[in-house]
């Protein structure tokens, strides 16, 4: 069972490196880790923390992230947002980005790749028999290699479709060889998955046009969230937009964005 100073010290580590808040979730923490511990032969979690912190190759730092963050989306979530992406963003971006016809897009939690999949979808569909003009591919970062892994196979079960519109179904995915349905090879390669972690510099050479960091925000806390917030602000594009979750919220009093709607924000 986990000790309160075992807790603190796993808290502390993992907002110390990527800024989430795990106060208050001390039975959440025990209870996804505890069996994991076991079947490593881990006496305490003391001890896994001991091995965590001394292995140069990252991997039970990786398994720990993994284990603790939480990867539940689904195609369709919040499609208010895609709207609005498609009829408001991308008209503005297409314009901005006459010139160079390359259209800059970050997906920053992109977890089991749902979202930049229907982020790229939105851009196809918009975009229609232009598409091959433009450079419009889509980044896609998490910190979960687990995650990332499972967006890369782009394969998903009748429970993650159930809310696909019937023409996207057809035109955007096929049957699976082991079952479920695959995205297109087309779209596929229209998103580059990447790990990154948002408390790390971002490393951006070009400005984005637009920033999707949705439903990331609940595992930071005010000052963290400030922090990340500046951060994508200086990432954009003057005029550039922020999607963030639409129970999530942004202090209205400290950000420079201007407030479009409560979960869409432009600079």
């Amino acid at each position: 069972m986990l000790s309160e100073e075992e807790f603190i010290r796993i808290v502390s580590f993992v907002k110390t490196r990527y800024g989430i808040d795990l106060n208050g979730k001390k039975t959440i923490i025990n209870g996804r880790l505890e069996n994991y511990l076991r079947r490593g032969g881990w006496g305490s979690f003391n001890a896994f923390m001991n091995d965590v912190e001394r292995d140069k190759s990252g991997e039970l730092e990786r398994a720990l992230v993994n284990y603790l963050t939480t990867n539940h989306t689904y195609f369709m979530r919040e499609f208010g947002h895609f709207d609005f992406f498609k009829k408001e963003v991308l008209p503005w971006a297409q314009k901005k980005a006459a010139n160079t016809r390359d259209l800059r897009i970050w997906c920053g939690a992109a977890s089991s790749g749902e979202e930049p999949y229907m982020i790229a979808m939105t851009v196809r569909d918009f975009l229609g028999l232009d598409h091959e003009k433009w450079d419009a591919r889509i980044l896609a970062t998490d910190i979960s290699t687990q995650a990332l892994s499972q967006a890369i196979r782009g394969i998903y079960d009748d429970e993650h479709m159930e809310k696909m519109p019937e023409n996207w179904r057809r035109h955007f995915f096929h049957k699976a060889p082991g079952g479920g349905f695959q995205v297109v090879d087309e779209i596929r390669e229209q998103v580059i998955f990447r790990k990154f972690n948002l408390m790390d510099p971002f490393p951006f050479k070009k400005k984005m046009h637009t920033v999707f960091l949705r439903n990331v925000m609940i595992y930071f806390d005010e000052a963290t969230k400030r922090q990340v917030v500046q951060k994508v602000y200086d990432a954009l594009e003057p005029g550039g937009y922020l999607f963030i979750g639409m129970t999530e919220t942004i202090d209205r009093d400290s950000t420079p964005f201007q407030i479009i709607q409560p979960s869409i924000f432009r600079k």
